[in-house]
């Protein structure tokens, strides 16, 4: 770019920029401002969708979600300690990928499979016969990928609750607690406290999940090495029925949780306006509903398509 010299009077020489200069300062500052008056613009227009879909929904939601790549956040109610039901085996698998990196567990460590050990719910292990062997990266595996509540409690069983929950600590979250075993026993110390027996398996927040899946995704758990393998297992998680359900060629690292009265979905989902994290949970619903169609894994669908579309680059 050429600028003129000119004198003003004074002998001193000052730089002149032509006006085309001037004009493309004007432009870009104008653009600043129009980028800052937008956010709020939009995130009001989130909201508003955001709470319409809700207003629709019989029970309680609680949302936090994050574009990794932009810093932008939505939120509602996502300070509120929820139960996590199965969601909670996130924080277990992170315990047993640290205390096989520190040496104390290897994951060829066997596991014997008896009548005594077997949970019912979700899962398969319960259907295999006495004897069985299976290693603990097996548990780990079948605990992510199927909600396997047996080999949830083998894991369990080899950490311990208290553990997971110190784990948890060192990391910086004061919210997300394992209380026991699925379906009893192990209790840890939070577990025995009367004011946490209603979280049933565990208690989180959704602000505190999300910010799990973001260590995950930059690498800052355990190591880059074990962060990316434990979102790859998320990736493979079946039966994903809630967030970002309409669109199965779009990547997700994802956990699920059910209850009677509850619904919970945490993931990241790979899209290509960011990774978006998010964790939705849908509690106090009036009726319970096994199918594929709950209508909290309906709204859980559509909010994350709100979500992607508001919080997108």
């Amino acid at each position: 770019m050429n600028f003129s010299n000119y004198s003003d009077g004074s002998g001193s020489g000052r730089w002149a920029c032509p006006r085309s200069l001037a004009l493309f300062i004007l432009l870009i500052s104008c653009a600043s401002g129009l980028a800052q008056t937008d956010q709020p613009a939009k995130s009001s227009l989130v909201d508003q969708r955001v709470r319409a879909e809700v207003a629709q929904f019989k029970g309680k939601v609680n949302l936090f979600a994050k574009n990794l790549d932009t810093g932008a956040v939505y939120q509602l109610a996502g300070d509120e300690p929820v139960s996590t039901a199965s969601t909670i085996k996130i924080a277990i698998m992170v315990e047993a990928f640290a205390r096989v990196s520190e040496g104390k567990a290897k994951w060829t460590d066997e596991l014997v499979l008896t009548k005594e050990k077997k949970v019912g719910g979700s899962g398969i292990l319960n259907e295999f016969g006495d004897g069985l062997r299976l290693t603990l990266r097996d548990a780990v595996t079948l605990m992510m990928i199927m909600s396997d509540n047996t080999a949830t409690n083998f894991v369990i069983d080899v950490l311990t609750a208290d553990a997971v929950n110190a784990r948890m600590a060192s990391l910086g979250f004061t919210e997300t607690r394992l209380m026991r075993r699925v379906f009893g026993g192990g209790e840890s110390s939070e577990g025995k406290k009367e004011e946490n027996k209603k979280f049933g398996l565990g208690r989180t927040t959704a602000r505190e999940m999300v910010s799990l899946l973001e260590k995950l995704e930059r690498g800052e758990v355990i190591n880059q090495a074990a962060s990316k393998e434990m979102l790859e297992l998320m990736k493979r998680e079946q039966g994903t029925n809630g967030i970002w359900r309409s669109d199965w060629r779009t990547t997700k690292a994802t956990k699920s949780g059910a209850l009677d009265a509850l619904r919970s979905n945490i993931g990241i989902i790979y899209h290509p306006r960011g990774r978006i994290a998010l964790a939705i949970t849908c509690s106090e619903m009036p009726e319970p509903n096994w199918t594929v169609d709950n209508p909290a894994l309906l709204l859980m669908s559509r909010l994350s398509e709100i979500v992607v579309d508001g919080l997108g680059k």
